[in-house]
């Protein structure tokens, strides 16, 4: 349980500002948290700018707008490399899916050797990268041997429906929808990828970033977010009644589509972080191109003991 602050009950409440996607899984827990009033709980309140689409909440935080935004790990990596160091909050563990017709004769990682393959978001999509990863562990190369097409997920589930592609890599909240109307199947979760590169499966590739410079400043401000991030993610997980309020936001139009994704999101709450498990996030950056020798060192994974802390 998160507890009232003196600074709470002084009237001395610091604001956290963070910029995340309208209609982005992430403002579903934010969402839980101010309405519930988690923050004031904590001692702080919180404040949410939605944006449209993700480069504006990169944005957001790289300017200064805002003191936190989600972003994937490889994001957090590459500015690390610029001289931008971001501490990194797991937020959550669901990448994606691999998704085929549900007829597919599909069931084995060389069986993608010349298939049509569509890849959501892009070339960058995490789940494309470690899935050629796997694919060259077993001698395939998937861009040179297969079909590869980039483009937006609504246009790439039309596309499966229709038989125009034959596998389709997306993120985990499209595959349940998609998943919910029928006809097609999981080919692989991206935690079977995991698994194949010897990961740990529940790794958090989602996370809130804060500007390192900016975290040294404000560590108790962080520990109390993190503290009512901890309690929303319970409440969510143990009383279903609490998704009445959010389903607005999900845009659902029937039952099935509320259930998965409901209880995806839910899948997808990463455990603490230790030092094995921050050593397993950064070994996945090197296995998809991070040089060792500059991988976001173990002081910008957040952790909720004090040893986290650089001095």
């Amino acid at each position: 349980m998160v507890l009232s602050s003196p600074l709470a009950i002084a009237g001395e409440v610091p604001v956290l500002r963070l910029s995340v996607l309208q209609f982005g899984t992430a403002h579903w827990e934010l969402d839980h948290i101010q309405r519930h009033g988690l923050d004031r709980q904590a001692g702080f309140e919180l404040e949410v700018r939605l944006v449209a689409h993700l480069p504006a909440s990169r944005i957001a935080v790289s300017s200064g707008d805002v003191q936190g935004a989600v972003v994937d790990l490889m994001w957090a990596q590459a500015r690390y490399e610029q001289g931008e160091p971001y501490l990194y909050l797991p937020f959550s563990s669901s990448i994606g899916e691999i998704l085929v017709a549900e007829d597919s004769e599909i069931d084995s990682i060389v069986d993608l050797r010349g298939r049509r393959i569509g890849v959501a978001g892009g070339p960058d999509s995490k789940g494309w990268v470690l899935l050629k990863r796997v694919a060259a562990d077993r001698g395939l190369d998937l861009e040179r041997e297969a079909e590869v097409s980039y483009a937006a997920p609504p246009l790439l589930d039309e596309a499966l429906r229709r038989g125009r592609i034959d596998v389709l890599v997306t993120y985990w909240h499209f595959a349940a929808r998609l998943k919910a109307a029928g006809g097609v199947r999981t080919a692989w979760q991206m935690a079977a990828l995991l698994d194949a590169l010897s990961l740990d499966r529940d790794l958090p590739v989602l996370g809130y970033v804060f500007r390192e410079e900016w975290v040294r400043e404000h560590h108790d401000l962080l520990d109390r977010f993190a503290g009512s991030l901890v309690e929303a993610k319970q409440q969510l997980a143990e009383e279903p009644s609490h998704w009445a309020a959010i389903r607005p936001l999900m845009r659902v139009e029937n039952e099935a589509d509320f259930e998965a994704l409901r209880q995806g999101f839910i899948a997808g709450t990463p455990a603490a972080l230790d030092a094995r498990r921050i050593a397993d996030l950064q070994r996945l950056l090197v296995l998809t191109g991070a040089s060792p020798d500059r991988v976001l060192p173990e002081r910008l994974f957040y952790r909720a003991d004090a040893s986290r802390r650089a001095p």
